[in-house]
């Protein structure tokens, strides 16, 4: 079994002229272009994270440089400038899709930040290789909510991708990357068998199939730093005001969770 860290890359858009709320999370077609190509270049294999999760459980092997590459909340130049990209190198992919935010009958008017994928793109990114895995129905902080939204957040979300693809979604990605324990438990007790967060490191399995690690790939990741993250080179370095400011928000959110639950308590 292969256990030696693993990168794992979180994009979300993939655009020329992102809506500025995508933007600094958005990478250009070109940039994308060059980044799958030095992936390829280096000798890298990428995996699913159903594979990835599955070979750490003691399942099949990896290949010898094994990379996941997730998209988040399913923006349509996915399909559109990532695709042929993916095809070319025959590189798989797992996309992550708030099924809300999509276009099609389970569309949540105005939510979206940006221009999504339909469900006949996302069939396409999975005929062609891609995993579909969850990311919430509305894309909240999932560990916000109270127990019966945080179920349906998580539950709706399976149910609608499975519907539209014929396929059960076993992967999932937190919003935001934020997740607590009963967060986590929820996700597994709806059948889900692996999730990611954020965190900004490499992958490990003493993470856990339920809290592996991405690192995030920006419009300013430039081609060294982009080598740097996928070698695991200074990767602590380059996330250091990111991990500080987690840590800190950490802090805030547990203490608002623990507000709310004494205010319904006294209520």
């Amino acid at each position: 079994m292969v256990t030696q860290p693993v990168p794992v890359l979180m994009y979300h858009a993939v655009t020329d002229v992102p809506t500025a709320a995508v933007r600094a999370l958005s990478v250009t077609p070109r940039a994308f272009t060059e980044q799958m190509q030095l992936l390829a270049e280096r000798g890298f294999s990428p995996v699913t994270t159903s594979r990835l999760a599955a070979a750490w459980r003691g399942g099949l092997p990896l290949p010898g440089r094994p990379v996941l590459i997730t998209f988040d909340d399913g923006y349509r130049g996915v399909h559109r400038h990532a695709l042929p990209v993916l095809r070319e190198l025959r590189f798989v992919v797992t996309v992550f899709i708030t099924s809300g935010w999509l276009r099609g009958p389970y569309e949540l008017r105005g939510a979206a930040l940006d221009t999504m994928l339909d469900w006949d793109e996302v069939n396409e990114l999975a005929v062609g290789g891609a995993e579909i895995g969850g990311h919430s129905h509305s894309h909240p902080q999932l560990d916000q909510l109270p127990g019966r939204a945080l179920r349906y957040e998580v539950e709706r979300c399976r149910e609608i991708i499975a519907e539209r693809t014929g396929r059960v979604p076993a992967s999932f990605a937190y919003p935001y990357g934020y997740s607590d324990r009963r967060v986590r438990q929820v996700v597994r007790g709806a059948g889900f068998t692996q999730s990611v967060a954020v965190g900004n490191a490499l992958a490990h399995p003493r993470q856990g199939p339920f809290a592996l690690r991405r690192m995030t790939v920006r419009r300013t990741t430039g081609p060294r730093e982009f080598a740097r993250l996928v070698e695991g080179r200074a990767v602590g370095r380059t996330f250091a005001v990111d991990r500080s400011l987690t840590k800190g928000y950490a802090l805030v959110r547990a203490t608002r969770r623990l507000t709310r639950r004494a205010g319904g308590a006294h209520g």
